[in-house]
């Protein structure tokens, strides 16, 4: 079989350090029969090991040519698609029970990718990503520190997050540029009951100016809403808790203020 040269536009960066793709096995710990998913397989140098410890894995892969070379594998479910395409709460009906998801994530597209994994959290016993680890710090990262921001906010509204591994740029072919790191991602039982698109929209105006304070930055946006309520926006961005922010998504007026 030929060899598969890596796509620029893909992004793709093979893992080939045997001693690294041990430790991200261990770290998932797979067991037969449960329901997982992985994204980008590439080379099948994660899938192999993990399909052994499952019996079944469902894959999904952009790449016409590895799709083809990975549905020559007899234990594996292939999905040729772009991941963001990719409803995962029907593969997890399907299944009939919590999906685990893991993956070496391209990181040219890593953050639309756990966007749009987040509605399906509730059907997703817990998540492994191989990610840029600059990426992971952020997700990972605690209020009043440089690399808090949007991303540790809305990850952290639903997952409970820690960096397990730090991978180094040898450990791929081609190496990329930037040191690596997997992150265990679990869903949690209880989060926060707010609209994620408020959220959303609530974070991004106050990280929008993160080097100001939020009056110039969230003050305005709040006062578009209507919101009438306390919040010390005395504040840098980065300064606010998750907690805060879920408390103050929870306290906007459901509709916003009347039209003038």
């Amino acid at each position: 079989m030929t060899r598969h040269v890596a796509r620029k536009r893909f992004g793709q960066h093979f893992l080939s350090d045997p001693a690294i793709i041990d430790a991200i096995v261990r770290g998932i710990a797979p067991r037969p029969g449960q329901a997982m998913v992985e994204i980008g397989p590439g080379l099948a140098a994660l899938t192999q090991p993990l399909v052994e410890r499952l019996g079944r894995l469902t894959v999904i892969e952009l790449d016409r040519d590895l799709a083809a070379r990975l549905r020559q594998h007899p234990q594996l479910s292939v999905i040729e698609s772009d991941v963001l395409r990719v409803d995962f709460g029907a593969i997890a009906r399907d299944a009939g029970m919590p999906l685990r998801v893991v993956g070496n994530l391209p990181y040219n597209i890593s953050s639309p990718i756990l966007f749009h994994l987040l509605p399906f959290a509730a059907q997703v016993e817990d998540q492994h990503f191989m990610l840029q680890k600059e990426v992971v710090d952020r997700m990972v990262a605690q209020p009043a520190t440089s690399d808090y921001g949007r991303l540790s906010v809305m990850l952290q509204w639903r997952y409970a997050m820690e960096s397990i591994l730090h991978v180094p740029p040898e450990a791929f072919d081609p190496p990329p540029r930037v040191d690596s790191a997997v992150v265990r991602m679990v869903p949690l039982a209880a989060p926060a009951a707010v609209n994620p698109g408020r959220l959303s929209a609530l974070v991004q105006a106050a990280f929008s100016q993160r080097r100001k304070l939020l009056r110039h930055s969230l003050g305005p946006w709040l006062a578009q809403q209507g919101f009438t309520g306390e919040f010390d926006l005395q504040r840098r961005a980065e300064e606010v808790p998750v907690q805060e922010y879920l408390a103050l998504t929870a306290a906007l007026p459901e509709a916003g203020p009347a039209p003038a």
